[in-house]
């Protein structure tokens, strides 16, 4: 398994697929990033077609354990990010 790219070798990457030059590629990808923070935020979805669909769900009030004492502790309700893989991503992994 490979490192994952990291933000300079996937802006490097990024502009060499648009032929265009790092510093356009990089507020491209710094507004893409922006676009799906503010949504998720507000608690709506984006849809990176083709790639995932990121959300924000809503976790009710739950029990869990303190794993240094063994408590049982009562965790109140919270918002969670999900990322939900495309098919065609899936599919072009395993194909």
């Amino acid at each position: 398994m490979s490192k994952p790219l990291t933000k300079t070798q996937l802006v490097a990457a990024l502009a060499d697929q648009m032929g265009s030059d790092k510093k356009t590629a990089a507020a491209a990808l710094d507004a893409v990033a922006a676009v799906i923070t503010r949504e998720v935020a507000a608690g709506g979805a984006v849809t990176l077609p083709g790639i995932a669909k990121v959300f924000c769900r809503a976790r009710p009030e739950r029990m869990v354990r303190n794993p240094a004492t063994g408590e049982q502790l009562s965790k109140p309700a919270d918002k969670t990010v999900k990322v939900t893989i495309a098919k065609a991503l899936k599919d072009s992994v395993n194909g």
